[in-house]
């Protein structure tokens, strides 16, 4: 699979997005902060984040762009991109399936690029109220990543079937306060490469639409890249603007 098929598999995730936009409000916010991060890259950098989200009646859109930079004596020693879309059918009150593609290009990784598309089942588990609720996911796809140098075999690329498991926790603290912890796991069936990430955040509202975000991102790789770190970890602050 070429670099336009990982693309192509990420744009079907948005597709259904297209079709239900003008039929339900969408909502979203823009956040910016600063980064330090360890592993791979050890570095203060800014970091860029914007999300949307769609909720209707059967359908559940979301969409997330992240970037991180960083220039220090005219070189550039971080540079992120990361894209990820994902659209939920409803088909009960708290059942789903959903279909998600990801991509991220990370110059300092050990990859060119990382991609992958899945499609699954989910299930609302828990919810106290519309902020606090527990959701759980499993599904399969397509991983195809590729790789900055060859690895010992001269193999740039990694393409595999994967399963993908996944949970997304919001607790509403109070009426302007939320913990919200994200994590995900996504394992090949071949060379049983495993990529997991966490996030755990709160955040809380400071004027008006503005909010304070603290956000701890953990992404562990089992089988890395030569000369690449198994963990990479980001700890940010940063302002949230609600729209």
């Amino acid at each position: 699979m070429k670099l336009t098929g990982a693309v192509t598999l990420f744009t079907l995730a948005a597709l259904p997005m297209a079709a239900t936009a003008q039929e339900s409000n969408w909502e979203g916010e823009a956040e910016l902060g600063v980064l330090v991060t360890t592993g791979n890259t050890e570095e203060t950098n800014l970091k860029g984040r914007l999300a949307l989200k769609e909720d209707g009646e059967r359908w559940r859109n979301l969409i997330e762009l992240r970037s991180a930079y960083t220039e220090a004596e005219d070189e550039t020693t971080a540079e992120r991109y990361r894209g990820e879309a994902e659209t939920n059918l409803k088909f009960s009150d708290n059942s789903f399936f959903f279909l998600r593609g990801s991509y991220e290009d990370d110059r300092f990784s050990g990859y060119d690029f990382r991609s992958s598309a899945t499609a699954g089942y989910g299930h609302r588990v828990w919810q106290l109220d519309e902020l606090s609720f527990l959701d759980l996911s499993a599904g399969t796809g397509y991983r195809y990543n590729r790789l900055a140098e060859p690895d010992e075999d001269g193999e740039r690329h990694e393409e595999e079937v994967i399963g993908r498991l996944a949970g997304h926790l919001d607790f509403a603290l109070s009426e302007n306060s939320l913990f919200r912890q994200k994590l995900s796991t996504e394992f090949g069936f071949e060379n049983t490469n495993t990529i997991t990430e966490s996030e755990t955040s709160v955040q809380a509202s400071v004027v008006g639409d503005l909010s304070l975000k603290i956000a701890y991102r953990v992404t562990h790789v089992s089988d890395p890249p030569q000369d690449s770190e198994n963990t990479d970890t980001e700890t940010s602050v940063s302002i949230l603007y609600g729209f």
